[in-house]
């Protein structure tokens, strides 16, 4: 029986959350410039994420956070597109259907925040989240849309919600 639990970030995760992701690209050897690690939200998540359509949710094991994703307004676009962003989980929190069920929660908050299509931006090398984002409904892109500000991502996916 999984005792993980995802559930919506609060203020007391700030660390874990910045812990999680900065560990995970480092992992990965993905640039620190030009992608989310020089990210000024990444230390304080909870506040970046609390507006109108806008949510990040944590993946919570045994009082220690393994994972984590969000969902906003995709900024320099239609109101009507939404990006999914920073999802990243630890090594112990992959291959157990964690990142399926955050995707489901994802894109569900965003069909309910009135989104019609959510757009993601990713790298080459990151070859399961991107049979995950395939899974899921995400098809590729010729070109960026937006302005994430993430010029070293190159590979760039939408899904019509």
């Amino acid at each position: 029986m999984s005792s993980y639990k995802i559930r919506e970030i609060q203020p007391k995760d700030n660390q874990q959350v910045a812990e999680v992701v900065r560990k995970v690209l480092v992992e990965m050897g993905v640039p620190k410039v030009g992608t989310a690690y020089e990210d000024k939200s990444l230390d304080d998540m909870f506040s970046t994420y609390d507006h109108p359509g806008m949510s990040y949710f944590v993946v919570e094991e045994n009082g220690k956070l393994i994972g984590g994703c969000g969902i906003a307004p995709l900024l320099g676009a239609d109101p009507g597109i939404c990006e999914l962003q920073k999802m990243y989980f630890i090594p112990e929190a992959r291959g157990r259907g964690i990142g399926a069920e955050m995707m489901k929660t994802c894109l569900d908050y965003a069909k309910t925040e009135g989104y019609k299509q959510c757009y993601l931006e990713t790298l080459p090398y990151m070859e399961h989240a991107r049979k995950l984002y395939a899974r899921t409904g995400f098809r590729s892109l010729e070109k960026p849309m937006g302005d994430t500000g993430h010029y070293n991502c190159t590979m760039w996916m939408l899904n019509d919600l």
